[in-house]
């Protein structure tokens, strides 16, 4: 039965029949509202799968990897999928990178096969994601394709040839194709992101400084920086003595890249600003969008650098 047949029983029925249509019409709307909200409930907990990749990594991924684990599924927005390669299992590591919605990379060590390399590309091309975290931009230095993704790069070998330097400077940013190195930093610190690009789904709602945790904080990175946007940087105090890329997003085809240069070891992970960058940064990869509320100045400030447990963090569901 239809609303105009309900409709009908009202206009022409008894006074019964009217009661009866009335009842029924109540009860069509109310069905209706029910299936409008439990629409709404599944999108609300509809679920990002995330391949997360380690295994081999100059930094130590048996401690950090969790974290970041622990970190993205204390929102409720994320499922994760934990793949660690290691040196030996590197020529049967094939997997089928289209059962996920993003890649996050914690992964530098040895070059990945050809087939894999190739099935990876197209992912990206054809509308996967990445999220690369600190070392991760170390790996994969003579990865044509994997530079371009990333934009910047770190050791290696890595040195002009790779690509010009990028920072801020006078306002506005710099590509400097001078001769050296890429990759290096100062003694650890507590350093001060600056947010670049406020309008950007990632740092909208974010204070515009704020203080990460203790870490090194890379610097003189090189790479192709192509369809990239750097969207905050830190100042390399003792190290390039420049305003560096800590945060950027790219385009490769039709994926995205999130690349975040925080999130140096394990404890450093546990600082605010780490985690509140890559849940959002892993979301909008993901999905081209960021849900998650904007977080103050109380919650992320910059005169103090604040850490908290992963099962602190507010969940969305």
């Amino acid at each position: 039965m239809n609303i105009r047949n309900l409709s009908f029983i009202i206009s022409r029925g008894s006074t019964f029949g009217r009661m009866l249509g009335l009842v029924l019409v109540l009860s069509f709307v109310i069905t209706l509202i029910e299936h409008a909200c439990a629409d709404n409930d599944a999108k609300a907990v509809e679920h990002i799968d995330v391949l997360l990749i380690d295994g081999q990594n100059n930094h130590d991924w048996k401690a950090c990897s969790p974290v970041m684990m622990a970190t993205l599924e204390a929102t409720g927005r994320f499922k994760i999928e934990r793949a660690t390669v290691t040196k030996e299992e590197v020529a049967d590591f094939k997997p089928d990178f289209t059962k996920y919605d993003v890649v996050l990379s914690n992964y530098n060590g040895a070059s990945w096969v050809d087939e894999t390399k190739v099935a990876f590309v197209e992912y990206i091309k054809n509308g996967g994601n990445l999220v690369v975290v600190h070392a991760a931009d170390n790996s994969f230095p003579k990865w044509k394709e994997y530079n371009q993704m990333i934009g910047l790069g770190g050791w290696e070998g890595r040195n002009e040839k790779d690509g010009p330097y990028v920072y801020w400077k006078d306002g506005e940013f710099v590509r400097d194709d001078s001769k050296g190195p890429g990759g290096s930093h100062g003694s650890p610190w507590e350093y001060k992101v600056i947010v670049r690009d406020a309008d950007h789904p990632i740092t909208k709602g974010l204070p515009s400084e704020f203080l990460q945790a203790k870490e090194e904080l890379y610097d003189r990175l090189r790479g192709p920086a192509e369809n990239m946007k750097i969207i905050a940087t830190a100042f390399a105090k003792g190290g390039s003595e420049r305003h560096e890329p800590v945060l950027m997003t790219l385009s490769y085809g039709k994926g995205r890249i999130f690349h975040t240069v925080l999130g140096h070891d394990a404890k450093s992970m546990l600082g605010v600003a780490f985690q509140e960058t890559l849940i959002r940064g892993t979301e909008w990869a993901a999905t081209g969008t960021v849900t998650f509320p904007p977080v103050d100045a109380e919650n992320l400030p910059v005169d103090r650098a604040v850490s908290r447990k992963p099962q602190d963090i507010k969940h969305t569901d």
